[in-house]
């Protein structure tokens, strides 16, 4: 059967149509797809680190945090990181002018302290001696909403860094070294989503503290003293809903196309209905 031209033509519009939605749809997984840091709100980086997890100093994404100590120290940071996120740590440590040969470990642990896989990076190297610093990185698999109490996801919450030597030679115990750390992460977006969520996040203190106010003496939750910009599980809306949408609307558009196109030209007006 030929198609006429005037149809083809309508189908075109379709599809033209059709490719304008699909460019500001878009527009939200290129954004998703760009590092993000969340401010300081002008709180100075931290110059020091703890010494465990509990001490462990909190710090913001995209602050670049230093600390004094010494080879054989362990050396712990705190930071948040929400769900749709992928962070990667950075660590450099600088070591004195004199030194033997020494290997350097950066771990990174959830709210539960399970000590997470790095998706890359290298988080283990060795310095030969008389190597002025070395530099270790790990990016962190995509924070997930929700997940199996069996698996090991990353999930929203606090999450330790924890930096130290390993395998020191005894030579080299307690020679002075400084650290830098920063944190960076990249929202994923839609790709990541998934259905459910948790409660709270896994973040210390989030069982009960006493807060002392004016009337009285009452408990509450106490989560973190740092969290994402616009607040935890923040990351609901996602790409998924707008790629969803689209295809419905896509899906509708070539129905009507489809239709459009071999439909036909109808009866011709010389042809009784009866013939």
């Amino acid at each position: 059967m030929r198609v006429p031209t005037k149809q083809l033509r309508r189908g075109a519009r379709v599809l033209g149509s059709a490719m304008l939605m699909l460019g500001p749809a878009a527009a939200p997984a290129v954004a998703d797809a760009s590092p993000t840091a969340s401010p300081s709100d002008g709180r100075s980086a931290p110059t020091s680190a703890g010494t465990s997890f509990r001490t462990a100093t909190e710090i913001d994404q995209g602050q670049q945090a230093t600390a004094s100590g010494s080879a054989g120290d362990y050396l712990y940071w705190s930071f948040p990181a929400d769900a749709g996120q992928r962070a990667t740590v950075k660590a450099t440590v600088k070591l004195p002018d004199t030194h033997a040969s020494e290997t350097w470990q950066l771990d990174v642990y959830d709210g539960l302290r399970r000590r997470q896989a790095c998706q890359y990076g290298a988080q283990t190297r060795t310095a030969a001696a008389g190597t002025a610093s070395v530099e270790l990185t790990c990016t962190l698999r995509t924070v997930r909403a929700w997940s199996e109490q069996w698996a090991n996801d990353p999930l929203p919450g606090t999450y330790y860094v924890r930096l130290t030597a390993v395998n020191l030679p005894t030579s080299d115990l307690g020679l002075p070294v400084d650290a830098e750390l920063r944190v960076d992460s990249r929202d994923i977006g839609g790709s990541a989503a998934v259905d459910g969520s948790l409660a709270e996040p896994l973040v210390p203190g989030i069982a009960v503290r006493s807060e002392d106010t004016e009337d009285s003496s009452t408990a509450s939750a106490v989560l973190s003293s740092i969290e994402p910009d616009d607040g935890w599980s923040s990351g609901w809306w996602s790409d998924r809903w707008v790629w969803t949408a689209l295809g419905g609307a896509l899906a509708a558009l070539a129905g009507v196309g489809g239709y459009a196109l071999t439909r036909g030209a109808g009866r011709p007006r010389q042809v009784s209905p009866g013939a």
